[in-house]
């Protein structure tokens, strides 16, 4: 019997690893009412023999932490849609976000109690360059900006 190896899908992936930083833009929500900038840094990692991309993220604020995540991105086999499975310092649980590409652009969603539906974006702007979102929305319908940033790669 052959073993399973990585396929296009694990390799669109892979487009996440390295070292990103850059300006955050946190739009006026419940948890900051008048907005921020913030600066975060996130590393990545292809890992488990390409089929999954490991992260950790770092948000600061006025040169302290104020945030940090963990976690894993993967290609569920029977649809082919990326998964991402998330810790953070917020929720203290596993949340789960399902989507897929379109081009240079992965959305992925999650619903949950405390926010909601969330749905989180990257768009490759080049290889070294990429945006990032969080929406939420109580409804699934009517949508509100919790950040949006600008991230380049540093370190492969």
């Amino acid at each position: 019997m052959d073993m399973p190896r990585p396929d296009a899908e694990h390799e669109k992936l892979a487009r996440l690893a390295g070292t990103w930083t850059g300006v955050e833009n946190m739009h006026p929500s419940q948890w900051m009412p008048n907005g921020a900038e913030a600066s975060g840094v996130t590393t990545s990692r292809v890992a488990v023999g390409g089929f999954t991309v490991v992260t950790d993220y770092e948000q600061r604020m006025g040169g302290q932490v104020t945030f940090v995540g963990h976690g894993v991105y993967t290609v569920d086999p029977r649809n082919q849609n990326v998964v991402l499975y998330w810790f953070d310092s917020m929720a203290g649980q596993c949340e789960v976000f399902r989507g897929s590409w379109d081009g240079d652009s992965l959305a992925l969603f999650s619903e949950n109690p405390m926010m909601g539906h969330l749905k989180l974006t990257y768009e490759f702007q080049s290889d070294d360059t990429m945006n990032s979102a969080m929406d939420c929305s109580q409804d699934g319908e009517a949508w509100n900006r919790l950040f949006d940033s600008v991230y380049t790669r540093s370190e492969r």
